[in-house]
């Protein structure tokens, strides 16, 4: 979320969780001096961060209230320990393609709350594109997951398709949206409608 109004709008929406961006070359990041009232609201708040210092993590959450953070980077499961130390909630990010080993996640079962499965790209998340979630059948883990990457509003029947144990949900982002981080109220609607159909 980048916009207080929109945000208001979307969590009207029955989402479980909001996501923040505080990753400065991202189009969704949510600026040096964010609206005073984007964090304001009393869904589950997730802030996104992509090779950040722990220290600094910490103290935005503190800040903004987030009971979540993603880590979208190179951050290796002690930092991860460090931030769940204190409170935090992790859903840890890998990018995912048909070469991917799963076997990578399990240096942080015990340390992330949720795995989160996005595209490999060359860029750190955001690229809309999506990978061959046929693959997620290779996964083995015990550690409860997202599904990201390239979601569009005609995406629900297919998501519904997919039959694995550890699915926990969608992260919902620029196939949906009008502009970056200004969510299309109306796609997301119809789209959970869909999915819960």
């Amino acid at each position: 979320m980048k916009f207080t109004e929109n945000r208001e709008q979307v969590e009207q929406l029955g989402v479980h969780f909001l996501g923040y961006i505080f990753y400065e070359p991202s189009k969704r990041f949510v600026g040096d001096t964010p609206d005073a009232g984007l964090f304001n609201s009393d869904k589950p708040k997730v802030g996104v961060f992509v090779d950040e210092n722990a220290f600094e993590i910490l103290g935005l959450s503190k800040n903004m209230g987030f009971e979540y953070v993603q880590l979208h980077g190179k951050e290796n499961p002690k930092t991860c320990g460090i931030l769940k130390s204190q409170g935090l909630k992790i859903i840890k990010a890998f990018s995912v393609n048909e070469k991917f080993k799963f076997s990578e996640t399990k240096a942080w079962e015990k340390v992330a709350d949720y795995f989160l499965f996005d595209t490999k790209t060359s860029q750190s998340g955001g690229s809309g594109e999506k990978f061959d979630w046929k693959i997620l059948d290779k996964y083995q883990g015990h550690t409860p997951f997202f599904l990201s990457g390239g979601i569009g509003p005609d995406d629900a029947k297919n998501i519904k398709e997919i039959n694995h144990p550890k699915l926990t949900g969608v992260d919902l982002n620029s196939g949906f949206e009008d502009a970056p981080g200004l969510k299309n109220i109306e796609k997301l609607k119809q789209f959970i409608t869909d999915l819960k159909e």
